[in-house]
């Protein structure tokens, strides 16, 4: 069985070797079920993915939901499967949803990872996100907590998610002062149409301090899939009013073109472009994608073996330009 994603690449300057493709758990109790979450982790694991992104909100947003279920699911199926030592699994803290409080005070972080550690039936997490910045608690009370958290050995790596260039400049320059663990890790919001929050001082922070990249949303919410088309009704699916929104418009439809043109000349598909191209971008490490069936995860896990040319590259930049 072919495992494109056996090969493995270095997250940052933490410890861990991650495979260059992310699975987002985000869907894990939203649009995939319990067996269609494990089917798709099943698929994932197969093809030689070890990387799983989840957060302790994950579905809140779904009504009857109030988080945790994700991370659940995930627990279930590490646990079931027996796979404790072929995954890693980042997890979140920090964002207010459903039952959760916002906020990176030492307290709320404590009570963060002892629930996220119980529900994911873990000793330890991989890779513990601050799931958005917190500017109303000092920086220098969040880095401690995480370093405690580290130190006892309750977590191996921290990163960041959602900071501006400035703010994460700033958490780093506190851990060196302080002499605590640091942010390894950034998880922005980027993609072909996204580029604005990470391209420029971003972008350039976490490659000048060596932070492994994992963006989010790397397909646009589906968009970048092509499954969305001018003069046709909307998908039946949950993104599909955000999408409407953010990307049908005439630069959405132009960067589509491309996509189409791209993908015909290398006899892949659109998603796999569109993550091609965030592979082929300097500093990132691994996209996060999520999927609701093995054959999903089976044409996702292929983009990391579409190499795009120059001409590629510049095309798909130029039609993502504002």
């Amino acid at each position: 069985m072919s495992a494109p994603l056996v090969r493995r690449r270095p997250l940052g300057a933490s410890d861990l070797d991650v495979s260059p493709i992310c699975l987002g758990g985000n869907v894990f109790g939203w649009t995939a079920d319990l067996d269609a979450s494990f089917a798709v982790l099943d698929r994932f694991l197969e093809l030689g993915g070890n990387f799983v992104d989840t957060a302790n909100v994950y579905s809140a947003w779904v009504p009857g939901n109030q988080g945790g279920e994700s991370e659940t699911i995930i627990g279930r199926w590490v646990a079931e499967r027996g796979v404790r030592d072929r995954v890693v699994i980042a997890t979140k803290v920090g964002m207010g949803s459903g039952k959760f409080d916002k906020g990176l005070s030492r307290d709320r972080i404590r009570r963060g990872v002892e629930e996220s550690l119980a529900r994911l039936q873990l000793d330890a997490i991989d890779l513990y996100y601050a799931h958005e910045d917190d500017p109303a608690t000092p920086l220098s009370e969040t880095m401690a907590a995480f370093d405690e958290l580290v130190r006892e050995g309750l977590v191996r790596a921290v990163g960041s998610s959602n900071y501006t260039a400035d703010r994460l400049r700033a958490a780093l320059d506190v851990s060196a002062a302080d002499g605590v663990v640091a942010f390894s890790v950034h998880e922005p919001h980027f993609n072909l149409l996204d580029r604005d929050g990470y391209e420029g001082p971003l972008e350039q922070l976490c490659r000048e301090r060596g932070l492994g990249v994992t963006p989010y949303f790397a397909l646009a919410r589906g968009f970048l899939s092509g499954k969305y088309r001018p003069d046709q009704p909307l998908p039946a699916s949950g993104r599909a009013a955000g999408v409407e929104r953010d990307y049908m418009n005439p630069r959405g439809w132009g960067m589509l073109e491309t996509l189409d043109r791209i993908a015909a000349g290398h006899g892949v598909s659109q998603s796999q472009v569109s993550i091609a191209w965030l592979l082929h971008r300097p500093g990132i490490t691994a996209p996060i994608v999520s999927a609701t069936s093995p054959a999903q995860v089976s044409e996702l896990a292929d983009a990391a073996a579409v190499v795009l040319s120059d001409q590629d590259i510049a095309a798909l930049d130029a039609a993502g330009a504002r």
